[in-house]
């Protein structure tokens, strides 16, 4: 029995040196406080998604960096989250989602600080994958904190329902923020930003946090987790490596093989992970379920062409129309304003219809939205009101999709795999983050113009998210899989 459930209500509160009851105190009280310095947290990782968007025009100028440069740049934190996110969260069982939370703080305000001051491509993309280390450590690791702090249920509901909003503002604020920071400070300034926020988060963490008692039974799928990091990062490399050096040559192909070597180990490790005693980093067995595996692919798809299209146009806007930073951020506002209210209503049909229909109209709005918006990529006014267009429908999309993506995978799993199943979501999520920026940038860098290029790799984007409506279509929500659900 935990010392909270055996300590009245009225006793007197221990003593500063019995950290574990304090804080135990504080879980069955849970300040609001403590919510806000988890939020700050989410609201980090998710924003520096998308903030380092809209900056890297300037970031190109000033390190004097390439297509494919600026393209690490992104993914370097991408790619580094998407590869981490579940042994992150192994790690929170192992030593506390508080210790974990508290170190990726650290982190990130440490890595954030050296990215200002980088002074060429090379430093700043290491330390952006430093960043998306901090960032992998602080996404699994709140999720756990709430579970522990809020132990009503209807408490509970509240707190994360506030906490998935973040990931809507940040989402929004991104692009905007980027553009004013980039023109009035420098791009520098939209890493410094994340130092004094940290900061707050560290010190309410600090005081509110509930202990949660480690695990250390629960030990991190090493084997699993390198080749993890290694298929992607080969893939990623081959995709993004593929126009500057050219299909046939030895780095792209040697990026493809260590993508297929690592992939093959990956498969292997988790397999012999499952045969013994020792819990495997992604279960395979869940696999068999095709709820899951679409909806993760689904989940895959969508940000391929969310992160896709936010670094096509980004270049677009600035190079092409020669739009500043904070004219590129606004532009993006018609995308990224509906994903920071619609997901509370699309929430809320979910409830009423289920997951199909919703997911199915997001990725049908999604594909439309960016095919507007290849026909409209000349300098007009007709061709403005179109992209406008193109971008609202986009972001409605978005906030139709995601949603019951999450209710559909979550649901389809037994309760104690409800965890894995929600990490399997986000880690796909931001693979496709870092395939869909890797992609549309090889379409643009092998075409003559950065129009063409981009109407290309919208045409592209839009397929791609069409096909997810059918991926939605023919395996999710249909009654005969209503049954298939794992006990």
């Amino acid at each position: 029995m935990s010392s909270q459930s055996a300590r009245p209500t009225n006793a007197p509160r221990p003593s500063p040196g019995a950290p574990h009851d304090s804080l135990d105190t504080a879980a069955a009280r849970p300040s609001g406080l403590l919510l806000l310095g988890l939020s700050l947290g989410y609201f980090m990782v998710m924003l520096d998604t998308t903030v380092v968007t809209v900056a890297l025009p300037a970031i190109g100028k000033d390190l004097s960096g390439s297509l494919s440069g600026l393209q690490w740049v992104s993914n370097g934190y991408t790619l580094t989250v998407a590869a981490l996110l579940l042994t992150a969260g192994a790690l929170s069982d192992r030593y506390g989602g508080r210790k974990v939370f508290l170190a990726g703080l650290w982190l990130f305000a440490i890595f954030s600080g050296a990215s200002a001051v980088a002074g060429s491509m090379g430093a700043l993309i290491t330390l952006r994958a430093l960043l998306g280390v901090a960032g992998a450590l602080l996404l699994p690791t709140s999720l756990a904190i709430i579970a522990h702090a809020y132990t009503d249920p209807a408490a509970r509901a509240r707190a994360m329902g506030a906490w998935a909003a973040i990931s809507g503002s940040a989402l929004a604020a991104g692009p905007l923020a980027g553009g004013v920071l980039t023109d009035t400070l420098g791009w520098q300034a939209i890493f410094l930003l994340n130092v004094p926020v940290a900061l707050v988060s560290i010190a309410i963490t600090m005081k509110h946090a509930p202990v949660s008692v480690p695990k250390p039974s629960k030990g991190v799928d090493l084997p699993g987790q390198i080749a993890a990091v290694l298929a992607l990062a080969g893939l990623t490399y081959a995709l993004i490596e593929s126009q500057p050096e050219g299909w046939g040559s030895p780095q792209v192909l040697g990026g493809f093989a260590v993508f297929a070597v690592a992939g093959v180990v990956f498969v292997l490790a988790e397999r012999r992970k499952e045969t013994a005693t020792h819990a495997p980093m992604l279960p395979l067995a869940m696999f068999r379920n095709r709820t899951l595996s679409a909806g993760l692919f689904a989940g895959l798809l969508v940000n391929f062409g969310l992160s896709g299209v936010l670094f096509v146009l980004s270049l677009f806007f600035q190079e092409a129309h020669g739009y500043s930073a904070f004219t590129a951020g606004l532009a993006f506002l018609p995308l990224t304003l509906p994903t920071a209210f619609n997901p509370i209503f699309t929430g809320r049909l979910v409830g009423r219809i289920g997951a199909r229909k919703p997911a199915i109209a997001g990725f049908l709005m999604m594909g439309v939205g960016v095919l507007i918006q290849s026909a409209s990529t000349s300098d007009s006014t007709v061709s403005f009101v179109a992209m406008c267009c193109g971008l609202l429908v986009l972001g409605f999309g978005v906030s139709f999709a995601i949603p019951p993506l999450m209710t559909a995978i979550v649901g389809s799993v037994a309760k104690e795999q409800s965890g894995i199943a929600s990490g399997a979501l986000n880690s796909a999520r931001q693979t496709g983050a870092v395939l869909g920026v890797a992609v549309l940038g090889a379409v643009i860098g092998g075409a003559t113009s950065v129009s063409s290029g981009t109407r290309l790799a919208l045409v592209v984007a839009g397929i791609v998210l069409l096909a997810g409506a059918g991926v939605v279509a023919a395996y999710i929500g249909r009654p005969a899989q209503k049954s298939a659900r794992q006990h």
